[in-house]
């Protein structure tokens, strides 16, 4: 005979029973993935809002993009940057990404 006789198994526990232990890892699998991945992100995005709505006339600061210039005009939505002498370029705030320091572009300038 190739086919062998299946035999029922032993009755487990109730069913339809709640069982915490069954949700503990994948209760623990959110908790670190909170602590590791979702909290400093949105820790990050709080400064960088921050960082935005403190802009201001005479930051010098580095888009996406990697432009470097100095903010000649902060509007709502947009910022307009000098990125050499009498050169101008309109970008949207969310794409700065660093303010650095006073004196940061000449030094940048002159190496």
């Amino acid at each position: 005979m190739l086919i062998s006789t299946a035999y029922a198994q032993a009755a487990g526990g109730a069913p339809g029973g709640f069982d915490i232990v069954g949700l503990m890892p994948l209760i623990l699998l959110f908790v670190l993935l909170y602590f590791l991945m979702i909290r400093p992100q949105a820790k990050r995005a709080k400064e960088h809002r921050s960082m935005l709505a403190a802009l201001q006339k005479g930051d010098e600061v580095v888009t996406g993009g990697g432009a470097l210039g100095k903010i000649n005009h902060v509007g709502e939505q947009f910022v307009t940057l000098e990125i050499a002498p009498n050169t101008e370029i309109k970008v949207q705030k969310p794409s700065i990404q660093t303010v650095l320091p006073k004196g940061t572009i000449k030094g940048a300038a002159s190496s």
